[in-house]
């Protein structure tokens, strides 16, 4: 339902909510040795979610990508919408162009209510909502 992109900027933005600050900022590098996620790959999706303002970064010798309070209430969706579009989470699960409630695919019933559901949750939930259960160890990000 949602690409590897996604997947990779979600846990990027993840690891910064829980291990950044405006005074403990981390470099690209580091990200990338921290989540598994190839730097390059990563720098680009942190780049793209600093110009849409979910994180923040600096650049220079104390520079580096980390959360304000105002980025850790930014929404789930906001993150995958940017990376993805919109488009990604209302398409098709078998990717027909013409699926729809009149002329459903195989699967658009079975998904419906589920793939709904989980869009309103992502809709719901913010960034700040995931960090105690990663601190708490109740869930984690390596890949």
């Amino acid at each position: 339902m949602i690409s590897n992109s996604s997947k990779y900027a979600m846990i990027g933005v993840l690891y910064l909510a829980v291990n950044s600050s405006e005074e403990h900022k981390i470099l690209a590098k580091d990200l990338s040795n921290s989540t598994g996620v190839p730097q390059a790959y990563l720098s680009k999706l942190m780049q793209e979610l600093v110009r849409h303002q979910i994180i923040s970064s600096t650049r220079g010798p104390n520079g580096g990508f980390y959360l304000t309070d105002n980025n850790r209430e930014k929404r789930l969706i906001d993150i995958i919408n940017i990376i993805d579009g919109d488009y990604r989470l209302n398409s098709c699960m078998l990717s027909l162009h013409k699926c729809d409630s009149e002329h459903p695919c195989p699967l658009h019933d079975l998904m419906g209510d589920t793939k709904s559901k989980f869009v309103e949750r992502l809709k719901d939930t913010k960034v700040q909502d995931l960090v105690l259960d990663i601190k708490q160890g109740k869930s984690f990000l390596s890949i």
